[in-house]
């Protein structure tokens, strides 16, 4: 991979990185993604912020475009960490709540996902997919619940 220098090659290597993914070439994808996070997060001597050079809102789209792609290898740990780290360079961005909430949802965590369900919809209350994961994972955990207090009567 060709690496290019100056202000536009940020914008140029995330462009790139959107087009892999849209193509479903996720291993480049990646490596594009993970370059343009690591040129965010360096700072050129003498600069007050690290990675003052980049929008919030696309270095939070790289990070969880990148935690897709480790969502979709099943990595769900670091598809996480790449979630929580989209949230934190940008929490109003509703996506990466919404893609952690359904790893945390498939580990069983449900407590944790009803959170970042919800956090979604505080967002953004025309979230859709939110609405129905938040519902699903209510029912779910009932149920978990009512089985857990079956088995205990059983054990008695």
């Amino acid at each position: 991979m060709e690496e290019q220098q100056g202000p536009e090659s940020d914008s140029a290597t995330l462009a790139r990185a959107q087009a892999r993914f849209e193509k479903g070439d996720y291993e480049e994808a990646e490596a594009l993604y993970t370059a343009y996070i690591r040129k965010c997060a360096s700072a050129a001597p003498g600069e007050e912020a690290p990675g003052s050079k980049c929008h919030p809102k696309d270095l939070a789209t790289a990070y969880n475009n990148r935690g897709q792609i480790k969502y979709f290898r099943v990595d769900f740990d670091e598809a996480m960490d790449d979630y929580t780290a989209a949230i934190q360079v940008q929490p109003e961005f509703e996506v990466p709540y919404y893609n952690r909430g359904l790893i945390l949802y498939r580990l069983g965590y449900f407590d944790n996902a009803l959170e970042d369900f919800k956090k979604v919809l505080d967002l953004n209350p025309g979230f859709q997919d939110a609405t129905l994961s938040l519902k699903q994972t209510i029912l779910d955990k009932e149920e978990k619940q009512r089985r857990t207090y079956e088995n205990m009567l059983k054990t008695q």
